[in-house]
């Protein structure tokens, strides 16, 4: 007990952190804030920026560096803005305020995917999704039946981190094959063709990660 209270004495006052490589966040400046919601409401009316600053009489440089949060707009160009978006004028500064998204799935509530596998007895549920940002996360819960087949086709845009919780497969990317057992994790370009290749013991239960940039308009 003494020792757990010299640990705690002496974590006292420091910044820690996980274990994670990532950058720490910086707080959103209010010129970031607004620059971002002008850029989402934009892409939202299906404008572009130059569409958007002839309706709002300002120039095509100045709402490039608005939405890259170089500028501090005056009141008078946010409410041009405002009304060639035709939203109020207070909607451009919704941003700034404190918000993180967060996505809560019960177990066994997550939404069954219809995917091309499924046709092969690959089960897809969607356990969470990213609620915005730039990057889309989608992580599945993927069980292969007892009919399950072997399916290698898969190919999508972005990266695919995969961690087998029960059974054992071997797995194909690309020209390689890899054994999979319970605690095994792969992560890969998923752009290369990919999917089990050899159900060796089923039930085959595992977790798959799927990230890649959302497609702006």
């Amino acid at each position: 007990m003494a020792q757990i209270s010299k640990v705690s004495a002496a974590n006292q006052g420091l910044d820690l952190s996980t274990g994670s490589s990532a950058p720490q966040e910086s707080a959103k400046s209010l010129e970031k804030a607004i620059g971002s919601q002008v850029r989402m409401l934009r892409r939202a009316h299906d404008l572009s920026a130059a569409e958007l600053g002839n309706a709002a009489g300002v120039s095509l440089g100045m709402i490039s560096k608005i939405e890259n949060g170089q500028i501090s707009p005056s009141l008078s160009t946010i409410s041009a803005i405002a009304g060639a978006l035709n939203v109020p004028f207070t909607s451009l500064f919704s941003s700034f305020e404190e918000k993180r998204d967060c996505s809560h799935v019960k177990s066994g509530q997550g939404l069954i995917i219809e995917r091309r596998g499924t046709k092969v007895g690959h089960i897809y549920e969607l356990l969470g999704a990213a609620l915005g940002g730039d990057i889309v996360v989608e992580p599945y819960m993927i069980d292969l039946t007892d009919d399950a087949v072997p399916y290698t086709s898969f190919r999508h845009a972005g990266i695919e981190f995969i961690y087998m919780l029960s059974g054992e497969i071997i797995y194909r990317h690309a020209n390689h094959d890899y054994r999979l057992l319970p605690g095994d994790s792969l992560m890969f370009d998923s752009a290369g063709l990919h999917g089990p290749v050899q159900i060796i013991q089923p039930p085959i239960k595992y977790i798959a990660v799927i990230i890649y940039p959302r497609q702006s308009t």
